[in-house]
């Protein structure tokens, strides 16, 4: 291996010198892999034993995971910011695990019904209110600075390599002994998160300080409120969150209503699109800071693709433009989720992250039942052609607020693709 390859891996695999990093990313890569297998058994459950290919019960149970997330969010940031980080996520990942456990009896024996799905997957929204800012703030407590953005880029590796395998083997599973396996497999997958939890050594922590009193939700809007640079990618991921990123749901519909396909195929299609994010992932590991072309050219790309996704002719077509678009799409949440971690004060980290996850996930509840009536009602095809329309105008008014900002002012230098920026502006620049 030549001197110059050697220096592109380590640069991307930089935080796997971190042993407290390499056991959470071992762990959560375990856990997430039984995650997409349990989604992706939840979803044909929904759409093939509890209703006639429903794509309005699909979205409510869609909504119903993360619609906790916008009405706790906040204050869960709040608490994130207050309490240990490892600790909490101890005893959210053993919620978690309990809450799997319960879907997974169930349907093993026979008694399964709409409503308990949707119970389930509230609770799993609530817990992952409180899950979602401590693990994204536990990021920097675990490596230098210096390694955060790499560190982000790599947890959004692992996680779409299990998004890569769980879909695959969930739907070949599914096929060949029933749904239960599948549920029961994620259940019992938030073991591996724990056990590396257990294994690290809490010396080599550097906790954020914590926040004590009251006010501290208001504190965080507030902060975040008077930050430009972190309410751009908010409302990007907002955006995409909200209108682009149903693929649950899409996924689904087109699979088996417009390619006539089974659930071997279906799961396929989450594998496929893992191929794109992966790579999308690899290549944000070795970026050592954000920037904001980042953001809008692949955000700009997602819409492109996505409209080729709705116009696909067949299932291979589909299958292989999901690629691209998985590759635009997480671009745009790695650049999105480094940009407000590295902008955010540590003292305020855990809030800001909630807020931001908040906005990410929470647009989802909007979005789900959205455009799982656009399903039912215009045909599967248009759910997509709606994300196309949707984050492409959001290209457009992001472009336009920065133009316009009294505080903002964009940077464009020749070549491709172009370099992208932002810099604070002066009184005398308006």
């Amino acid at each position: 291996m030549s001197t110059g390859v050697r220096e592109q891996v380590g640069r991307t695999f930089a935080s796997f010198s971190v042993r407290n990093y390499t056991y959470f990313f071992i762990g959560a890569l375990v856990s997430n892999i039984g995650l997409w297998m349990g989604r992706t058994a939840q979803d044909w459950m929904v759409l093939t034993q509890l209703t006639d290919h429903s794509s309005s019960a699909l979205g409510y149970v869609t909504a119903l995971q993360f619609l906790p997330i916008v009405l706790l969010g906040p204050t869960m940031g709040a608490v994130a910011d207050r309490w240990s980080k490892q600790t909490l996520l101890y005893w959210t990942q053993s919620l978690l695990a309990l809450n799997a456990m319960a879907l997974f009896i169930l349907d093993a024996t026979g008694v399964i019904q709409l409503w308990h799905v949707m119970v389930i997957a509230f609770v799993q929204g609530a817990i992952s209110a409180l899950d979602n800012p401590a693990r994204q703030s536990f990021v920097p407590e675990m490596v230098p600075m210096r390694l955060v953005p790499n560190a982000i880029g790599l947890n959004s590796a692992q996680f779409n390599s299990a998004r890569l395998l769980g879909p695959g083997i969930g739907g070949l599973l599914i096929a060949a002994v029933g749904i239960p396996a599948c549920l029961l497999i994620n259940a019992l997958s938030f073991a591996a998160v724990i056990i590396s939890l257990v294994l690290m050594d809490r010396s080599s922590l550097t906790p954020a300080p914590t926040r004590r009193g009251k006010g501290a939700v208001r504190e965080g809007v507030r902060y975040v409120s008077h930050r430009p640079d972190i309410l751009v990618p908010m409302v990007i991921v907002f955006m995409l969150g909200t209108f682009g990123m149903n693929f649950q749901i899409t996924n689904a519909l087109m699979a088996t209503k417009v390619f006539g396909k089974g659930p071997g195929e279906y799961g396929l299609l989450g594998s496929i699109m893992a191929v794109g994010t992966l790579v999308a992932a690899l290549l944000a590991a070795r970026r050592a800071h954000p920037r904001l072309r980042t953001l809008l050219i692949p955000m700009a790309g997602f819409a492109i693709f996505t409209t080729a996704l709705g116009l696909a002719p067949g299932y291979g077509v589909y299958a292989v433009t999901l690629i691209p678009v998985g590759l635009c799409a997480l671009t745009v949440m790695t650049t999105a989720n480094a940009t407000v971690q590295l902008a955010s004060a540590p003292d305020v980290r855990g809030r800001v992250m909630a807020l931001y996850m908040a906005i990410f996930q929470g647009g989802t509840p909007i979005g789900a039942p959205i455009i799982g009536w656009i399903g039912d009602t215009w045909g599967p095809r248009w759910t997509l052609l709606i994300g196309a329309i949707a984050t492409g105008i959001t290209v457009i008014g992001v472009l336009l607020f920065i133009r316009f900002h009294d505080r903002m002012r964009m940077t464009i230098e020749a070549g491709w693709p172009p370099r992208m920026g932002l810099l604070p502006m002066n009184p005398q620049h308006r």
